[in-house]
């Protein structure tokens, strides 16, 4: 199924209408993400120029329902900005999903790979697609804001001997060819998506197999590890672990951490048993364990 299929068919499904906030504009692979996990909804994308406009939508209850939100790639690892956001914002985790990401090259119709001269598109696009470059060295590669927005501009602005890096949505959305396919290096380059709602607001997932938090502990021999054991304790299996630095506290740090509940304990009780571990202990959500999407 297409992307535009699948716009198709959550537009025709017959439920409520969702306002979901993306990073980025039509065509991202945040929106891919979004009609991915409510594929069963009809989708309406509200568009973010930046993380902090989307948290901020989120928040203010500016007509938006959830928003889609990535947090780490299996190339290019923790978008800790991103782990900051959610840690001061009023918002829950109450689900996630895992994207594969399959870049393309696309340009106005009627051109080939030897008719370009310029390649728009997100640094990280980039990094990802230099080796297929290597076969071109007269296409000159330029950083951009958004893979998406690069094909929105070549549309827009009819820039020929120009290409962009970025979804099959996006080409499908603006009207570009696609040259080549499939020209990330990695073929297991998979993002982390999560979908937040407002705290206020957002509903107790039923059958919640995985919890997010963050938390400290004493600067002290030993303390983390204590946590750690009592989780182990618990049957929590860490599938992630992050530091950061605490902002006018050296050398102490904030840890963020993924658990996946295995056995008859819930995420709830494993919470409950290192509390008096740590400090300033926020759940961030509690959800199921997220799908994963080939493109």
């Amino acid at each position: 199924m297409t992307e535009t299929q699948l716009i198709a068919e959550s537009t025709t499904a017959g439920v409520l209408p969702v306002r979901v906030a993306i990073q980025g504009v039509p065509g991202a692979f945040h929106e891919v993400a979004a009609r991915r996990y409510f594929q069963h909804q009809e989708v309406e994308i509200v568009p973010a120029l930046t993380f902090e406009e989307l948290i901020s939508q989120i928040e203010q209850n500016d007509h938006v329902d959830a928003a889609l939100m990535a947090i780490e790639n299996t190339l290019a690892g923790s978008l800790m900005s991103n782990y900051r956001l959610l840690d001061s914002a009023c918002v829950s985790i109450t689900g996630e999903l895992h994207l594969r990401i399959s870049q393309n090259l696309m340009a106005l119709p009627g051109q080939t790979i030897y008719d370009v001269r310029e390649v728009y598109s997100h640094p990280i696009a980039i990094a990802q697609c230099r080796d297929f470059f290597r076969k071109y060295p007269h296409i000159r590669l330029i950083e951009t804001e958004d893979t998406a927005l690069s094909a929105q501009l070549i549309s827009e602005q009819r820039l020929v001997g120009a290409a962009a890096i970025a979804s099959t949505l996006a080409a499908e959305l603006y009207g570009l060819d696609i040259l080549a396919s499939g020209i990330e290096t990695n073929k297991r380059n998979y993002t982390r998506f999560l979908v937040l709602e407002r705290s206020a607001d957002a509903p107790e997932v039923l059958h919640a197999d995985k919890a997010s938090m963050s938390f400290s502990v004493d600067h002290e021999v030993g303390s983390l590890y204590k946590v750690l054991a009592v989780l182990a304790a618990y049957h929590a299996n860490l599938t992630k672990i992050q530091s950061a630095p605490i902002i006018g506290k050296p050398w102490e740090y904030l840890f963020f951490v993924d658990f996946v509940t295995e056995g008859k304990v819930g995420w709830k009780q494993a919470i409950d048993a290192i509390r008096p571990l740590t400090h300033n202990l926020k759940v961030l959500g509690a959800y199921r364990q997220g799908q994963h999407y080939d493109l």
